[in-house]
């Protein structure tokens, strides 16, 4: 115990209240995943759906999957921007790719999933990452930003490139929102009676950023119907069309989100644990 008459030893005791001593940093090569919330959180077992599952979404699939693998690598990879419709599997196809890729080289490549309220402490993160010998997919869910924001919209363009605090050679970014240019966009953006490209570029220049920009769309009946055939064939469900039909009818979609959930439904009723 420090001496509490010595002025200094008050002063030191005092700051160690005040800023106490660095936590043990986390051991970035322990674990496949990880969140970030201003503080690292490990994630002991990436939950990610098997590849072949992810039925209606071929294109993408490849798109994303090949991507990935050059980051795992160490080749040159894309950030990417997965935008589109709710439930289409743009956070569990992610989640798929990384899962797939530790398959194949174990340790090479981690996820590290960003929460919304830590997403002006990206700077941080990436001054971590880049230290360490490893490549990582920095993953942001559902982003998008209110009406009037410009200066988060302005931060991760600066992140994802031309800002000295871009994000490291090992990282790349992962984004997935509903909307295409990630901001809200209005039909005022053509009132501008200077120069009406302006207020449209500016908005675009987010999404021009990632260099993969890959779409999904609301999937057809018959999509619907083979993404529930794959998963009940993977479980051993026994199902009726008809009543697979009715369940994305009550719901007002067809998805495969919707589609897992009727799945859920009869997994359920049979007793079985997925």
């Amino acid at each position: 115990m420090s001496d509490q008459g010595d002025p200094l030893a008050r002063i030191a005791d005092a700051l160690e209240r005040l800023c106490p001593s660095a936590a043990i940093h986390e051991d970035w090569l322990a674990s496949p995943a990880y969140v970030w919330n201003g503080a690292p959180r490990p994630v002991a077992r990436l939950i990610a759906p098997p590849l072949e599952l992810l039925m209606g979404i071929d294109n993408q699939k490849a798109a994303v999957t090949a991507n990935v693998t050059r980051l795992a690598n160490g080749f040159a990879a894309h950030d990417m921007l997965l935008w589109g419709s709710r439930g289409m599997g743009k956070s569990a196809l992610l989640r798929a790719g990384v899962a797939a890729a530790q398959s194949r080289a174990p340790g090479k490549l981690a996820l590290v999933q960003v929460t919304p309220d830590a997403l002006t402490r990206l700077s941080s993160l990436f001054g971590i990452l880049g230290a360490v010998d490893r490549r990582f997919l920095v993953f942001i869910d559902d982003l998008g930003f209110e009406d009037g924001d410009s200066a988060g919209p302005r931060a991760l363009r600066s992140w994802l490139e031309g800002g000295i605090e871009a994000r490291p050679a090992n990282v790349r970014l992962a984004v997935t929102s509903n909307r295409r240019a990630i901001v809200s966009r209005h039909l005022s953006e053509q009132d501008d009676p200077v120069n009406p490209r302006d207020a449209v570029d500016d908005r675009l220049a987010l999404a021009d950023r990632f260099g993969l920009s890959i779409g999904f769309h609301a999937c057809s009946q018959d999509d619907y119907l083979a993404i529930v055939a794959g998963y009940c064939a993977a479980h051993s469900l026994a199902w009726d069309h008809g009543e697979a039909l009715e369940w994305a009818k009550r719901r007002g979609a067809r998805s495969g989100r919707i589609a897992w959930q009727f799945v859920t439904e009869l997994a359920g009723r049979a007793g079985i644990v997925l």
